[in-house]
């Protein structure tokens, strides 16, 4: 099994993470769009990272990625056993895919006005700090053990200071803060990391 992964980005990262939470014995090649080769691209309709390969499988999409190695390595679980629960993480992850990552990779591309930059901030912040008081019932994300809606969050917290966002250090947000220091702390979340990303949230 090879994972061509992207060394700083967010979708690679989680997919990173699954593997390092179950602790799959699996390559992981580094590197990004720009230097991988086009025939390694070209498994990807979009022509671009991550990419998992699996035998004769090649999976392009990083959300197909994680559900495929959770039912493939089944323990530990990453997604509820019961159904109403694992529709509530499909869910969740379908949420941050659409609302959440279109704002991130906005910030990552710089491509927009510096006025449009900080409203996108704004924004992203806003939807972040929303969802602080969940934490005050759940040890995770909406759910008392790690999951998959995890393995798509963290990255994004790891990387907020780099992206110019600063969580405020208030009553609010403590139960949010709390859940993110948890996460970074766990082993699978830190082996997941790329030399590069481990210096994300200090040269920022």
């Amino acid at each position: 099994m090879i994972l061509y992964s992207d060394r700083d980005d967010h979708y690679s990262q989680r997919v990173r993470i699954v593997l390092a939470e179950k602790d799959i014995s699996a390559e992981i090649k580094e590197s990004n769009s720009e230097d991988v080769s086009d025939e390694i691209l070209s498994i990807s309709p979009y022509h671009k990272l991550p990419i998992l390969v699996d035998r004769d499988l090649a999976i392009h999409d990083p959300s197909v990625m994680m559900e495929y190695l959770d039912e493939r390595f089944p323990h530990p679980p990453l997604l509820p056993v019961y159904p109403v629960e694992r529709a509530n993480s499909r869910t969740l992850m379908l949420r941050i895919d659409r609302e959440w990552c279109p704002l991130i990779d906005a910030l990552v591309s710089r491509e927009n006005t510096d006025k449009e930059l900080i409203k996108i901030r704004e924004e992203l912040l806003h939807e972040i700090s929303s969802i602080a008081p969940t934490f005050k019932e759940f040890k995770f994300f909406m759910s008392n053990e790690f999951t998959l809606v995890d393995c798509l969050f963290a990255p994004i917290l790891w990387r907020l200071p780099s992206l110019g966002i600063k969580l405020p250090l208030n009553r609010h947000l403590k139960p949010l803060l709390d859940y993110q220091n948890s996460v970074f702390e766990r082993p699978g979340f830190l082996d997941s990391l790329s030399s590069l990303e481990r210096d994300l949230r200090f040269d920022s």
